[in-house]
């Protein structure tokens, strides 16, 4: 998920990752169509700043298996006091717009007009996090069969974006997917189970995945149930 990731919006520092970049290109050229194509090949799309885009494909790839998700101790610590009311696909647009609050974002408006896109066509989902009436977190990323690609999560209240995580991962696990992609693992994600995982194991993943249909709930309030106190293993 790309949120808390450090260093510059498509920097070197990822290029020199081994990540697999295409040349950059217009975004008149960013499509519905071509987002779940290359998504279909593992890529994902990506503005850098100067107007263009770039397509990129990490090496190793973040991944946060379903099965081997935990919460951290402080939350877990927390989460019973936590007073947030959880929905799906109930304010998207608003989601990808505090995705997109920061000082440096790699969403822009032609990446923020494709994943609305995508929403209509029921291709990508959101999860709101609320508080008082108010947003207070969410996250967003698109599905593709049972892989979810999770794409930024934001909070604007402590804790939020991670009782997004932990609903979203609720659902996944509720309703049989086999795969949330998370691109790059973070110090952040790397606490709640996330490993990486050579792109070659990961295409494999994502192809029998991708065969498995499965369905994201209606969109309207859903329960977060916590999760198993052990980890129970990884890809």
């Amino acid at each position: 998920m790309r949120v808390l990731r450090p260093g510059p919006v498509c920097g070197k520092r990822y290029v020199a990752m081994s990540d697999l970049v295409s040349q950059s290109f217009p975004p008149e050229r960013l499509t519905a169509v071509s987002v779940l194509r290359a998504y279909r090949d593992g890529f994902f799309p990506m503005a850098c700043g100067d107007g263009r885009l770039r397509w990129f494909s990490p090496d190793p790839r973040g991944v946060l298996p379903l099965d081997g998700f935990h919460l951290p101790h402080g939350f877990r610590r927390v989460l019973p006091r936590v007073a947030f009311t959880v929905t799906v696909n109930t304010a998207f647009d608003d989601v990808v717009s505090g995705c997109a609050d920061r000082p440096e974002t790699w969403i822009d408006p032609a990446i923020a007009r494709v994943y609305t896109e995508l929403h209509a066509q029921r291709s990508a989902h959101s999860v709101e996090v609320w508080s008082g009436g108010r947003l207070a977190g969410g996250l967003y990323g698109v599905q593709l069969g049972g892989a979810f690609f999770g794409e930024s999560m934001f909070s604007r209240v402590r804790e939020a974006s991670k009782v997004a995580l932990l609903a979203l991962v609720g659902i996944l696990r509720a309703r049989g997917f086999g795969l949330l992609d998370i691109q790059w693992v973070t110090d952040h994600l790397e606490n709640f189970g996330a490993v990486e995982i050579r792109r070659p194991v990961y295409l494999n993943y994502l192809r029998e995945a991708m065969m498995t249909p499965c369905f994201f709930p209606a969109p309207g309030e859903v329960q977060v149930a916590e999760m198993p106190r052990q980890r129970v293993g990884v890809m």
